[in-house]
């Protein structure tokens, strides 16, 4: 597991904080969130170990009650953001512990101000799986209000149906003629003499082991040039996504990156719409690499970006821990590897958080 490798606590924890306003039935929403880890099995998977080789069990729906703890916070959002940013830092114990747990804070005395704070191991979540989830939990929480059991539609697998099918789907790697070896064989040849690491002129060196401390930094683009550039997409049958991957390259290479440039993209890996209500960890990261050797205009530059994530997409089932198993690069705790670049363009599923009684936001944390 990278999780037992990465000390850090909650490198690999998903926070996810709503603000909920209104009459709050705190009963009812903890019998809720019982209800859709019962849903979805790898919420109530833990990962024990036998002779140093984890496995996936998973707890019979009974014997995996999430943590939903009640607290008194301070009377203001902007009082509660440093104890949520903390809160976020749990670090799960996978062998033991449950990849889901809440807690519901109480904001002042008004008794109708709560945040609630749902963290997730990335082992059993993804991005795109904040739809599923909303959607389960305000069922969940709807007809326990009213005294009742939710009743959704069974879900059509499980994620560990997905696995197997993963396994069968890819095959066997010493057979020349599976997904997989035909599919490693791509990516060893695309990602040959590739960079152990791209250099920036950063304003201090890179620490021997990576703190993943970082900040975020928000700009918004305007109408009129996003107009633009969808444009200039369409005109050379590319996405938006690759004309972005063609600037970003451009920006890299301009700061001293060079002319080769990997680039870690995101992707959803729910190729099948079986896989649309269910939650767990799908995404997989592509490794996309640019040339920009030979000075070309933008337009060219966005042929070869168009090329490369074409033939990325359609070798995107090996599984990235895999790929960096078989290339093997030099390993350092100060960088990842293949690449330190990423982007991602989110376009999940909108989340409906709507519910009768309550007024629901998101809430972004640091």
């Amino acid at each position: 597991f990278l999780h037992s490798l990465d000390k850090e606590a909650g490198t690999y924890t998903i926070p996810w904080a709503l603000r909920l306003t209104g009459r709050l039935d705190a009963g009812a929403l903890r019998a809720a969130l019982g209800d859709v880890v019962a849903r979805h099995e790898v919420l109530r998977t833990v990962f024990p170990e036998v002779d140093g080789e984890p496995y996936q069990r998973v707890l019979a729906a009974a014997d995996a009650r999430p943590e939903l703890d009640e607290i008194a916070g301070p009377a203001s959002l902007a009082g509660l953001r440093p104890v949520l940013d903390e809160a976020a830092r749990h670090r799960f114990d996978l062998a033991t512990e449950l990849p889901v747990r809440g807690r519901l804070y109480r904001l002042g005395e008004s008794g109708d101000e709560f945040v609630l704070l749902l963290l997730f191991h990335h082992i059993a979540c993804d991005g795109w799986s904040y739809a599923p989830l909303a959607h389960d939990l305000m069922a969940a929480y709807e007809a326990r209000c009213a005294g009742a059991a939710p009743e959704l539609p069974a879900l059509p697998v499980q994620y560990a149906d997905y696995t197997l099918w993963q396994r069968e789907l890819l095959g066997d790697e010493n057979d020349p003629e599976s997904v997989l070896a035909r599919q490693v064989a791509y990516w060893k040849e695309q990602l040959a003499g590739l960079p152990e690491r791209i250099e920036l002129p950063t304003d201090r060196p890179r620490p021997a082991v990576a703190s993943q401390r970082g900040d975020m930094v928000r700009f918004e683009w305007d109408a009129e040039l996003h107009g633009k550039l969808s444009e200039l997409a369409r005109a050379e049958g590319a996405s938006l996504f690759m004309v972005l991957q063609a600037g970003l390259a451009v920006l890299l290479s301009r700061l001293g990156a060079g002319d080769d440039i990997p680039i870690g993209m995101p992707i959803a890996g729910r190729t099948d719409e079986a896989l649309d209500d269910l939650v767990g960890f799908f995404v997989n990261t592509l490794v996309m690499r640019t040339d920009t050797s030979g000075n070309p205009s933008f337009r060219e530059l966005l042929g070869r970006v168009r090329e490369t994530a074409l033939g990325a997409y359609a070798n995107q089932d090996v599984p990235f821990e895999h790929l960096v198993e078989v290339l093997n690069p030099e390993r350092s705790m100060s960088h990842h590897p293949l690449f330190q670049v990423s982007l991602a363009v989110q376009n999940a599923a909108d989340v409906d958080l709507r519910v009768p009684g309550l007024r629901i936001g998101a809430q972004l944390l640091s």
